[in-house]
C-alpha cells in the first residue's frame, strides 16, 4: 500500500505508520544514527521521516520514474 510501517522487532507491534506516499512503498532504510528513515516509492519520490515522531521532514522529487531504493551517504558540503 502507500504506507510504510515501523515495527517493534521483539513483539511485532506497529510503532509508527509513515503516511504520505501516493503509490506503493518499495523500500525503507534507517540513517546511520537511526534518527531518520528514508522511504522509496513508485510515486517517484523518496521521503525522509523522523524516526521518533514519524513526521515527514522532506520529500525528494524530480525522479523520472519510480524510486526503487535509497541509501544514506555523507558528503562534506563545506569543502
Amino acid at each position: 500500500d502507500e504506507t510504510a510501517r515501523l515495527w517493534h522487532a521483539a513483539c511485532g507491534v506497529c510503532i509508527r505508520s509513515l503516511e504520505g506516499h501516493e503509490d506503493v512503498v518499495y523500500s525503507a532504510v534507517f540513517s546511520p544514527d537511526g534518527a531518520l528513515i528514508c522511504t522509496a516509492s513508485r510515486d517517484g519520490t523518496a521521503r525522509l521521516w523522523h524516526t521518533d515522531s514519524g513526521k515527514c521532514v522532506a520529500t525528494l522529487e524530480g525522479h523520472g520514474d519510480a524510486v526503487i531504493c535509497a541509501s544514506f551517504g555523507w558528503i562534506d558540503m563545506c569543502d
